[in-house]
C-alpha cells in the first residue's frame, strides 16, 4: 500500500521523465523545484568540403518552477578537406524561459513556455576557417508540448536577431516522441522520436529542413542517453558545401 501511494505521489514526475525531453527540439517541461542539471553531447557535421564537431556543455537552472536561466559552452573543430583543423572555444550562449502556461491531467500536460538567448561572439575568427560568427545574436521564440504517457508532441519556433550585415534566421522544430516500454516506478524507459528541424534564412534567402530520427535511453530519474541522425530532406539555394548528414550521441544528468 505504502509503494502505490508513493507512485500515486509521484505520477506526474514519472510520465514526465519516462518520456524524456525531446533531442533537438525544445522542450516546455523545467527541470523541477530547486532543479539544476547539465547537458552535454557530440555532434559530427559531414558536409561536401568539410567536417565539423561540435561539443557543447549546457547548465539550466531553475530560479523558480516557471522561471529558468542557464548557459551553453560550445567547442568547435573544422577540418576542410585538404586542410588543418582549426578549433577551440566557440560563441557561448545565455538563456533563460519562463512558463508561460500550463494544463495538467491524468497522465497528461500542455505547456508553453517563452524563451530568450543570447549568443556571444567568444568564437575565435583569426583562424580559417572562423570557429566564431563574430556577432552578437539575439533569439526569441516559444516552446509547446503537448504530453502523456503514451506520446509527446513538441514545437519551438522564434526568430534570430543578427545586427549587422549577417542576415537574420527564423528557426522552427518539431517533434514525436513515443515511450516502448511501459510506464514503471522505478522508472527505465527507451523513447524513439521523430523530428524535424528548420532554417529559413532570409537575405538572402537560403531555406533548409532536416528529419532527426532519434533513440533515448533513461535508466534511472536522474540520467539519461539520447542519439540522433540528422538527414537532409531540403537545402534551397544551398549552393556551396552542403550538408550531406549530422550525428549526435549525448547524455544528461539531473542534480536535483
Amino acid at each position: 500500500m505504502k509503494n502505490i501511494f508513493v507512485l500515486l505521489l509521484l505520477l506526474p514526475v514519472i510520465y514526465l521523465r519516462a518520456q524524456g525531453p525531446p533531442i533537438t527540439t525544445g522542450t516546455p517541461v523545467m527541470l523541477g523545484l530547486a532543479g539544476s542539471g547539465i547537458r552535454t553531447f557530440g555532434k559530427f557535421i559531414s558536409k561536401e568540403n568539410a567536417s565539423i564537431y561540435v561539443h557543447p556543455f549546457g547548465i539550466p537552472y531553475n530560479i523558480s518552477p516557471k522561471f529558468q536561466v542557464g548557459g551553453i559552452v560550445p567547442f568547435k573543430w573544422i577540418t576542410p578537406k585538404g586542410s588543418e583543423t582549426s578549433g577551440g572555444l566557440a560563441d557561448m550562449v545565455l538563456f533563460a524561459k519562463y512558463q508561460l502556461y500550463k494544463r495538467d491531467g491524468k497522465a497528461k500536460t500542455f505547456r508553453i513556455l517563452g524563451q530568450v538567448k543570447q549568443g556571444i561572439p567568444t568564437g575565435g575568427t583569426a583562424s580559417s576557417p572562423k570557429i566564431g560568427s563574430g556577432h552578437f545574436q539575439t533569439y526569441a521564440g516559444i516552446v509547446v508540448g503537448k504530453i502523456s504517457s503514451k506520446v509527446g508532441l513538441y514545437a519551438d519556433v522564434g526568430y534570430n536577431f543578427i545586427p549587422g550585415p549577417a542576415a537574420d534566421h527564423f528557426i522552427y522544430n518539431f517533434s514525436v516522441s513515443v515511450p516502448l516500454l511501459p510506464q514503471i516506478y522505478p522508472q527505465k524507459q527507451l523513447n524513439v522520436l521523430l523530428e524535424c528541424n528548420g532554417n529559413y534564412i532570409i537575405s538572402p534567402e537560403i531555406h533548409t529542413i532536416f528529419i532527426s530520427p532519434g533513440l533515448q535511453f533513461i535508466p534511472g530519474r536522474r540520467i539519461l542517453f539520447e542519439t540522433s541522425v540528422q538527414l537532409p530532406v531540403l537545402q534551397q539555394n544551398v549552393l556551396s558545401n552542403q550538408t550531406n548528414y549530422t550525428f549526435l550521441l549525448g547524455t544528461r544528468f539531473l542534480f536535483n
